[in-house]
């Protein structure tokens, strides 16, 4: 990709390093009052000509009450597995975490986002895979188009920051969603193990909860909401994803080759499957595309994502799906997917 356009003499990269060196994020220019967006957050005509919901009817992702666990868990278990198998994405209610727990979590995180730059700035940086970073868009300089989105993350395991890494706005709220959201993904991830006839526990002995990374994002307001996106189309590449959103909507999830709206249940957290599962799963679980729309709204979208993965693998280096699961497998199947997510 040029980093300047023949025909325009339009520079690109330079614009990008200014944005990124003044580590204002989207929301420093939202904040601004820009009535139009910067260039490289335009993106190609196809994206834009496929950003609206596309779903002919009122399809809606599933919701399982986890309150029935003991009384009816093998009717927990099948609503889960059927979720997980048909449209990878469900949204678990009664889950133990307190109302009170949810609004100060994500409270917290947009107070942090609401901070004036100069503060948020020293958090500002581009170091993947440890520590607490804050940053607008983590593929900024590999993308064609940056997308209306700034976050921060926090890795919390296995080996979680030193409590003073985390901003102090919102310190003790990410160390308290930390430990609930865990709980309520060991308790998923029971179940999808009850659903692959495992035993419950099978999925915290592989360690697939221990390494797992804490982000923030906001979507602030966009003026031009209709050429760009919030988050481009993707899939999780762990093994699975818990989410706690406000009100704001803008998520979408591609089921049936349509472009679906999750609307979000008061007090429901969402849960994904990643790539990973699926490949562990041999393919029973699907790990599906979805995106979230360049906000429209004057107020932010606030989304807190805790993403799990497995710490360690088998010491041979084998990464396939688990051998008790072997039934006829479709190898060029496993293949590309081992080749796509390696």
């Amino acid at each position: 990709m040029a980093a300047i356009d023949d025909n325009s003499g339009y520079n690109r990269m330079k614009e990008v390093k200014e944005f990124d060196e003044s580590k204002i994020g989207v929301k420093g220019l939202s904040d601004s009052g820009i009535t139009s967006i910067p260039e490289f957050f335009v993106h190609d005509p196809e994206t834009l000509s496929d950003l609206k919901s596309s779903s002919s009817h009122t399809a809606t992702i599933p919701t399982t009450d986890l309150s029935k666990i003991n009384s009816h868990q093998p009717t927990i278990v099948d609503q889960i597995t059927v979720a997980a198998k048909t449209w990878g994405f469900f949204q678990v209610i009664n889950h133990g975490v307190p109302i009170l727990i949810l609004e100060e979590t994500v409270n917290a995180i947009k107070a942090f986002h609401d901070q004036p730059h100069e503060i948020k700035a020293k958090y500002y940086k581009r170091e993947e895979g440890k520590g607490v970073m804050y940053s607008s868009n983590n593929d900024l300089y590999r993308t064609k188009a940056a997308s209306w989105h700034d976050s921060l993350q926090a890795w919390m395991g296995p080996e979680p920051p030193e409590v003073e890494e985390l901003p102090e706005i919102c310190r003790k709220e990410v160390v308290a969603w930390d430990l609930h959201a865990t709980n309520v993904a060991e308790t998923v991830m029971e179940l999808l193990s009850e659903g692959l006839g495992l035993e419950a526990g099978k999925f915290k002995e592989l360690t697939f909860s221990e390494r797992r990374a804490l982000v923030g994002h906001c979507y602030p307001y966009c003026p031009q909401p209709d050429r760009t996106v919030g988050i481009t189309s993707h899939t999780d590449p762990g093994i699975v994803t818990v989410l706690l959103q406000n009100h704001v909507p803008g998520l979408q999830v591609r089921h049936e080759d349509e472009w679906v709206d999750v609307k979000a249940v008061p007090g429901g957290l969402i849960i994904n499957v990643g790539d990973m599962l699926q490949i562990i799963s041999n393919g029973e679980y699907k790990s599906v595309q979805h995106r979230v729309l360049a906000n429209s709204c004057r107020e932010d979208r606030i989304s807190v994502v805790i993403f799990f993965n497995l710490s360690k693998w088998n010491d041979d280096g084998y990464c396939g799906p688990l051998p008790v699961l072997f039934k006829g497998i479709d190898s060029k199947s496993l293949i590309e997917k081992i080749t796509i997510h390696n």
